[in-house]
């Protein structure tokens, strides 16, 4: 083989090409709705978060780098650069820890892309419904990659949301600019540079500080791509590439060879929009410690222990067991039972630090076991056995998460996410302008729509 010709053949230019070929008109219309439910569900969390700590210092630093029109900052009526909006509103749409999932990629897919396209798109007037093929593409490459070696690489403590998703993110950004298929080559390259995020920053601010950084390494790999930088054609695949450095020198092959195939990953694997505002690794046993709640009358004062089974892998993320903070607890098993059997509910407001560190939550976290089953890592279930003090022992084993892409939340539910989620935050949204628009995304301006953003009613009830 050519040297020619085994440059045309590495990872990055296949993607590349599929980046680069891959036509709007060729989504179909449950594929536009899928991206407009995302934008509204990414903007809702970052709004919530406005009054964070981390959303403070990371708009701090936003407005220390210099005052600009060029992209929207989210929560406030500034605008800044298009790399510092983009970062920023990757911190505050991930913070919470409550933004949309896809299982395979083992992460979050919104959040590393959404803040960078729609930072884009504002600055450079492109519609929404290049943004919604922009998406596509992005997760897309995201989930492909993941279904090679995502397993062994966020068990070794990679976080792929970032480490996979600046790769899906770059490729994104240059599918949305209109790139050359060298140039997003390139620009994938450049991602690849930039690649970092570690599962040891849970439940510190460095992990939404990883989500923004994403954001800003994806779009300024795109724009130097698009000025002229070049990187290695075998960033992802050649001997010191991504998949050797990064994982086992999985190869990408046969993922790739799919790429673009009906359905596509937007439709096939999907997103999914979580019900509760922590660690996606906790929400079935929460669904199920709150079925036995309604079940049975259960209160917390009858519970003995409470023990959670789940399939190999399934509370990787789950790194604090006896959690100090508000972060922290977001990444508890213990915590998120606690707090289920306690209040009956799992909301924003279950993750402030006073509510962690409530005596009748700590006392009970004590009580609360976890263990992996031996076996495959899927199916993913999770079995919660609570005993009583009379001896009785309830159980209950979930397999099918509601908010999943197989039992995903209706339009009045991501509705009622919504509205909880500007409350929480002290904005409005009047009339659901935001929300309707961004809903119809295939037909919306995104200058237009970022015009429509909520506006600050009240002081935050977080």
């Amino acid at each position: 083989m050519s040297q020619q010709s085994s440059i045309l053949d590495t990872a990055s230019m296949r993607i590349a090409r599929f980046a680069t070929d891959f036509d709007p008109s060729d989504l179909p219309q449950a594929a536009y709705r899928s991206v407009g439910r995302a934008v509204v569900d990414t903007v809702g969390i970052a709004l919530a978060a406005a009054d964070d700590g981390a959303c403070a210092i990371a708009l701090n630093l936003a407005r220390a780098e210099g005052a600009s029109a060029a992209a929207r900052i989210w929560t406030h009526a500034d605008s800044a650069s298009l790399t510092s909006a983009a970062f920023y509103n990757g911190v505050a749409a991930h913070v919470l820890d409550f933004d949309d999932v896809n299982s395979p990629l083992r992460g979050h897919p919104s959040v590393v892309m959404l803040p960078a396209l729609l930072a884009l798109a504002q600055h450079r007037d492109i519609p929404g419904r290049r943004l919604a093929s922009a998406y596509a593409v992005g997760l897309e490459v995201m989930v492909k990659i993941a279904r090679a070696m995502v397993s062994d690489h966020y068990a070794k403590g990679w976080h792929a949301t970032t480490t996979i998703g600046v790769l899906g993110a770059a490729t994104a950004c240059s599918h949305l600019l209109g790139l050359s298929a060298g140039q997003t080559a390139n620009a994938i390259g450049l991602a690849f540079a930039q690649s970092s995020g570690s599962r040891a920053n849970f439940g510190t601010m460095a992990k939404p500080f990883q989500a923004g950084h994403c954001n800003a390494s994806a779009l300024r790999a795109a724009l130097l791509a698009e000025a002229g930088m070049d990187a290695a054609p075998d960033a992802l695949d050649g001997p010191q590439g991504f998949t050797t450095l990064y994982g086992n020198r999985e190869s990408l092959d046969a993922e790739l060879a799919s790429l673009g195939q009906a359905p596509l990953e937007l439709l096939a694997s999907g997103l999914e929009i979580k019900k509760y505002p922590m660690c996606y690794a906790a929400h079935r046993s929460i669904d199920g410690l709150l079925d036995l709640r309604r079940e049975h009358g259960l209160q917390a004062e009858q519970v003995v222990a409470i023990h959670v089974e789940s399939n190999r892998r399934a509370m990787v993320p789950l790194i604090h067991p006896r959690p100090q903070t508000g972060l922290e607890a977001k990444f508890s098993m213990p915590y998120a039972m606690a707090a289920a059997a306690l209040d009956g509910h799992v909301r924003l407001a279950s993750f402030t630090d006073q509510a962690v560190q409530r005596p009748a939550v700590r006392a009970l976290m004590q009580r609360v076991t976890t263990e992996e089953a031996d076996g495959p890592v899927t199916p993913r279930w999770n079995i919660v056995t609570v005993t009583l003090h009379d001896g009785t022992k309830l159980r209950k084993e979930i397999r099918t998460l509601r908010g999943s892409h197989d039992c995903p939340l209706s339009d009045d539910e991501l509705a009622d996410k919504w509205d909880d989620c500007l409350a929480f935050g002290g904005y409005r949204d009047r009339g659901r302008q935001f929300f309707d628009a961004a809903l119809d995304i295939a037909s919306a301006s995104i200058p237009e729509l970022l015009k429509r953003m909520p506006q600050r009613a009240v002081a935050s009830s977080g």
